[in-house]
């Protein structure tokens, strides 16, 4: 991957794993920008954006996500844009799971068009597998560190923390096995996987560094 050209890097991670941070982190360290789930999701709130509405609004020429990446900082967060990452539960019920992921797809290919940036799962390995400069980056720890960082992140107790990480990891792979045909857990679909135990995140995107280096 070469940094002096537009880029993308993907993170897919392990809930639990820091990856998510670990994007923050490496975005910051490259100026570039970030995206995450709660981030396309609010672009999509805010546009109310659907396949057809975003082909109509590049139908009418309509620079949408130029003003939206200019409203944010390099590595913003959900709040930025006036939006509770809780709204996640409250999307829209009139529109499919299948219409989400295509609107999602639609967005993120189009973030690519305007130059580098970090993409925090969406399926991004298998969205930007086609693009010319683009890196993809797998995050894995230990369930017992797993377990032990989300009731610390989220304050839960160890049965709650076990049931939500058991429960993420089967529906984030069944929806990966329904959009993508692969399992997030094939290490071919990435150029590097790192496991974080005994790193911090900030070790992780500084290994991430030194591969791309």
């Amino acid at each position: 991957m070469n940094l002096k050209e537009p880029f993308v890097i993907t993170i897919s991670r392990e809930i639990g794993s820091g990856g998510r941070t670990v994007g923050h982190i490496l975005a910051e360290k490259l100026h570039t920008y970030y995206f995450d789930k709660y981030l396309i999701e609010s672009l999509e709130k805010k546009f109310n954006l659907t396949v057809s509405g975003i082909e109509k609004l590049k139908g009418e020429k309509k620079n949408w996500l130029a003003d939206f990446i200019q409203f944010i900082t390099p590595v913003p967060s959900a709040r930025q844009l006036g939006a509770d990452p809780k709204f996640i539960q409250e999307f829209r019920g009139d529109v499919t799971t299948d219409d989400i992921y295509k609107a999602e797809t639609e967005i993120l290919r189009e973030i690519a068009q305007e130059g580098s940036c970090v993409v925090a799962g969406r399926s991004g390995f298998f969205v930007f597998k086609d693009h010319p400069n683009h890196l993809n980056v797998f995050i894995t720890a230990s369930m017992p560190n797993r377990i032990q960082r989300v009731m610390r992140k989220q304050n839960l107790s160890e049965e709650s923390a076990v049931a939500l990480v058991k429960s993420i990891d089967k529906s984030r792979e069944n929806y990966i096995k329904r959009y993508t045909g692969t399992s997030r857990y094939d290490s071919r679909n990435y150029d590097l996987v790192l496991n974080a135990d005994g790193h911090t995140e900030e070790q992780l995107a500084d290994l991430i560094l030194a591969y791309i280096g």
